[in-house]
């Protein structure tokens, strides 16, 4: 396995175990994040609060993982089944009461020094709108 696949392998790992300290770790200080149908955010921290976020909002797993990396190592894709719970409404979205919802994703990954300096995450919106919004 190359270096970027086995990282992109613990990244998701950490994702599924809820362990944002290790995830955290994996990532540049100046990581950016790409969020799906939204604005960029800059920087460990800003990850950070991403995380404690999606972890208050959502129970979610990543599982089916398809990783692929370019032969620099330098980027990294994965296509996964995202499943998960939705727990407390997030802003802007409708209102949560333990809604299921399962959806494929991919996540893009681009790499610097053996960490990950940028995640860009996409699915279909409105597909997981209609799952949580009845």
């Amino acid at each position: 396995m190359s270096a970027a696949n086995e990282l992109v392998t613990r990244y998701f790992h950490a994702l599924n175990e809820r362990d944002a300290r290790a995830c955290l770790a994996l990532l540049s200080d100046d990581v950016c994040l790409d969020l799906n149908q939204g604005m960029r955010e800059e920087g460990r921290q800003a990850f950070a609060a991403y995380l404690e976020r999606n972890q208050r909002c959502y129970r979610e797993s990543f599982d089916n993982l398809v990783i692929l990396g370019e032969p620099s190592g330098r980027h990294a894709a994965c296509e996964y089944t995202l499943s998960g719970e939705y727990l407390a409404t997030d802003d802007g979205l409708p209102d949560a009461c333990g809604q299921s919802y399962q959806l494929q994703a991919a996540t893009f990954f681009e790499i610097r020094d053996g960490l990950i300096c940028r995640v860009s995450q996409h699915f279909n919106l409105p597909d997981w709108l209609a799952q949580v919004d009845f």
